[in-house]
């Protein structure tokens, strides 16, 4: 495997700036203070941002970034998805975790994410189909009396591209996709109270290129040079493009960019009932023996 040095390098950076994140978020902490610090960590360990932190509250699966005028304040209880990627010239590591904010509330709910976790890693090798994987998280969650999220996936992992083929469910979608030697996966399961599905919330201001196009604003092609040449594929934070270039000149480019359908911006992710939702997430290098990238390092 090519750059399989900067894949290692890039699990093990996700890995201490997630550990991190986790001894952060408390009561009366800010968002935007926390995504500031999760972000200065991964620049000082050496790795950048291969998509905008998420911390999703409660009901939010994902898809939760610091908007440009931020305001949310943790509070104790809070149930937060901790969910980032740090890439190394393009080798991405994809991680989550989730917390209950100065509480052991919902202990057995984010346990069942992390069970599902584990039991989904143990069962990796070559050509295992992926509903096997799917099938194995479904029951773990369900053993605990929750549902996983059906319409939310892991995925592959390709240099500059983070949902790449294969999708890995989380249930036993009957799919006869195989896994294939030296390739690098993320499964993530989700654990709700609720019913289990998700749907598309408002924006969140997090925007990735889709479409390889000429624009024929001046300003909108100086804005966009900067997207692909720091970014690529990758999704990125509005307020970037803010720090960047001013709020004025971002906003007419973004507006402009996702108007000709050259970027494409994420919705929030919200559970469809309301339910509470925990998420578990860990890239993986998949051989006879799987490397797990993201392991914790403490």
């Amino acid at each position: 495997m090519e750059n399989e040095n900067d894949w290692i390098k890039a699990g093990q950076i996700a890995s201490q700036v997630r550990d991190y994140a986790r001894t952060i978020i408390k009561n009366e902490s800010s968002l935007l203070e926390v995504t500031d610090l999760i972000e200065k960590k991964m620049f000082s360990l050496g790795g950048k941002t291969a998509f905008p932190p998420d911390l999703s509250i409660n009901d939010i699966a994902a898809h939760y970034s610091c908007l440009t005028n931020e305001t949310t304040v943790f509070k104790t209880g809070d149930l937060v998805k901790i969910d980032l990627g740090v890439h190394v010239n393009g080798a991405i590591a994809d991680t989550a975790c989730t917390i209950c904010v100065d509480s052991t509330e919902n202990k057995e709910l984010i346990e069942s994410s992390d069970k599902a976790l584990k039991a989904a890693i143990n069962i990796l090798k070559p050509d295992l189909k992926v509903n096997e994987i799917g099938k194995v998280v479904d029951e773990v969650i369900q053993s605990y009396n929750f549902q996983p999220i059906r319409n939310l996936s892991g995925h592959g992992i390709d240099l500059f591209r983070i949902h790449t083929k294969p999708n890995i469910p989380n249930y036993d979608n009957r799919s006869n996709e195989v896994l294939t030697e030296d390739r690098v996966i993320a499964i993530e399961p989700f654990a709700s109270t609720g019913i289990g599905l998700i749907h598309e919330g408002k924006p969140s201001e997090v925007y990735a290129i889709v479409n390889k196009r000429p624009t024929r604003s001046p300003v909108v092609r100086e804005v966009l040079k900067f997207i692909e040449t720091e970014y690529k594929t990758m999704p990125f934070a509005k307020r970037w493009i803010v720090k960047k270039f001013g709020p004025g000149k971002a906003q007419i480019a973004l507006t402009t960019l996702e108007r000709e359908n050259i970027l494409y911006q994420y919705p929030v992710l919200p559970e469809k009932s309301q339910g509470l939702v925990s998420q578990a997430e860990h890239s993986i290098l998949i051989r006879e023996k799987p490397i797990l990238l993201t392991k914790s390092l403490e």
